[in-house]
């Protein structure tokens, strides 16, 4: 199982790497680039879902019934 993520920020493109909890969501991030806070999309559980490289470890586990609920 992979930890670590880059998030994007869709505003301003800033990348980061960041290591994703085990155990809940992550359901706010705050861009380092412009402060500008994220939430996830539509559908999705976690902010790694929606803006990250690698999706959370749940849905990495089980799949979308994985997700963190």
């Amino acid at each position: 199982m992979q930890l670590q993520s880059i998030l994007t920020c869709p505003a301003c493109h800033h990348q980061s790497s960041e290591t994703m909890p085990t155990n809940a969501c992550q359901f706010f991030y705050d861009c380092k680039g412009c402060g500008t806070r994220l939430k996830p999309k539509a559908g999705d559980c976690c902010v790694f879902c929606s803006y990250g490289s690698v999706p959370c470890p749940p849905i990495q586990e089980h799949g979308e019934s994985g997700c963190c609920g």
